[in-house]
């Protein structure tokens, strides 16, 4: 199972900006997006909160290009997007790397690189092209491994990994950055049913020193967060805690009514509505 994070300590954003606590890391201001001349997102406004946020919706729904806009990787058409309060666009791009670490829905690496190589280029945005790897380096490498369970091939090259090994090592490599915000595009694509249960228990302990948000299709897995957002056609519908039952009438309502949420103990899953 992927392993245990490092010990909590006192909050990691503050650590590494110094920013305020009350400044929410980022935020969404009626930001619209189009591509291939087709709008995609329709005025959308969110403020991400503190711990792990899940992005959930039918396909199309405009999740990948909301997270992508949030991280400076997709144009907005209007809006602004603010990281710690500031515009995307004041950060230099090293300043953004090292403080929003993102992972793709079909992150892409050479194969020729070994998993090691690959995890350590998570460090780039702190060290730049031509530093050498100090102790801190090593350790956050290290530490980004364990958490992802792949340090027993450490010296395996990418193209001798499976799609679960891979997307395990791609994770690795995000979390190795030791930012404070974990952007995450389907982070359970290729990873068999222990691989994604260990995934939600390792993102729950990222959670408590930093902030997550992971763009998700499983529901079950979505209502382990402490929030969603719930989008359809380009639109947010509803955003709330994850047992709140509002929350979970609107992931039915955008679902067509092909699901239905259920409490089994402390926990809520999504099950078909056969009936």
């Amino acid at each position: 199972m992927i392993g245990p994070g490092r010990p909590e300590g006192e909050d990691r954003n503050a650590q590494h900006d110094g920013s305020s606590i009350s400044t929410p890391p980022l935020q969404a201001r009626r930001v619209c997006v189009s591509l291939g001349g087709m709008p995609v997102l329709h005025d959308v406004s969110f403020t991400l909160r503190p711990g792990w946020t899940a992005i959930v919706g039918p396909n199309g729904a405009g999740k990948s290009t909301l997270l992508r806009s949030m991280a400076g990787l997709q144009p907005v058409r209007a809006g602004t997007v603010l990281l710690q309060g500031r515009p995307l666009a004041d950060w230099t791009v090293r300043e953004r790397a090292q403080r929003v670490a993102w992972l793709a829905q079909q992150g892409t690496v050479t194969g020729e690189l070994t998993v090691r190589q690959t995890v350590q280029l998570g460090r780039l945005p702190h060290l730049g092209v031509f530093a050498s790897h100090g102790v801190a380096d090593d350790a956050a490498v290290h530490q980004a491994m364990a958490d992802a369970e792949c340090t027993a091939w450490s010296h395996r090259r990418l193209d001798n990994l499976s799609g679960g090994e891979r997307q395990r090592v791609l994770l690795a490599r995000a979390l190795a950055v030791d930012a404070p915000l974990l952007l995450l595009d389907e982070p359970t694509t290729h990873l068999d049913p222990p691989h994604q249960v260990a995934l939600v228990r390792l993102f729950k302990r990222l959670s408590a020193r930093r902030t997550v948000v992971s763009v998700l299709h499983d529901l079950s897995l979505a209502l382990q967060a402490d929030r969603l957002v719930v989008m359809q056609a380009g639109e947010i519908r509803a955003e709330a805690a994850a047992d709140d039952p509002s929350l979970h009438a609107a992931l039915s309502r955008v679902f067509g009514n092909a699901i239905r949420i259920e409490r089994f103990g402390a926990r809520f899953m999504a099950l078909p509505q056969l009936d």
